[in-house]
């Protein structure tokens, strides 16, 4: 069995790709790693990485002219005799995966269930070393090829980033919600009354 070897910081916390590869214009490949990390980061931004790339990247189901085609031998439809086929495609932008109320066609149109996920596929790792007090993560990106590994692993990144920025602010900010309010109904137990609850329970059970 032959170890894979790389090299990695030892001081400064650094990312690099370490292997790529294209199996078809539809499925681009990735390998990445970030490096030195403490016990247990690792688990954790992997874990958060791998959700920010399988949903919140934006993509695009149906592509327009004016966009580069990914794939130009996707079939489309079967002619079986000479006539004037039109398609209008009406184009989307979003994240995930949405599924289309159903239709009776009568307007003549035909939903698609949309799948805006340019990541296919991502997954994490973990190696450690210095006697488990240090540890390298690997990131495994596979994208249908609308968007590289690389791009989405900065992409991936920016939004968990824009997700976490409003915590870094020291004071809860007063925004004005006169004309964009929503109140949402909390769960009938607060955590008090939870933790009542339950030492409540623990007491009758060493009774």
């Amino acid at each position: 069995m032959v170890r894979e070897k790389i090299t990695v910081s030892t001081r400064t916390l650094q990312w690099k790709c370490v292997e790529s590869a294209a199996d078809s214009k539809r499925l681009l490949y990735g390998r990445f790693i970030l490096s030195p990390l403490m016990k247990g980061q690792a688990d954790t931004i992997g874990i958060a990485m791998r959700r920010a790339l399988l949903g919140e990247i934006e993509g695009t189901c149906i592509l327009p002219p004016y966009v580069e085609i990914v794939d130009n031998t996707q079939h489309i439809a079967s002619l079986t005799e000479p006539i004037e086929l039109v398609i209008g495609l009406q184009i989307e932008k979003n994240r995930g995966y949405l599924i289309k109320a159903p239709n009776t066609f009568q307007d003549r149109s035909y939903p698609i269930d949309p799948v805006f996920m340019p990541v296919r596929n991502a997954n994490h790792s973990i190696h450690s070393y210095e006697n488990g007090n240090k540890e390298i993560l690997f990131l495994e990106i596979w994208t249908n090829g609308s968007l590289t590994p690389k791009e989405a692993l900065h992409e991936a990144s920016r939004n968990l980033i824009d997700l976490l920025i409003p915590f870094l602010h020291t004071k809860e900010e007063n925004l004005n919600l006169e004309d964009n309010q929503h109140i949402v109904p909390l769960p009938p137990f607060t955590f008090y009354d939870k933790l009542a609850k339950l030492t409540k329970n623990k007491n009758k059970k060493w009774r």
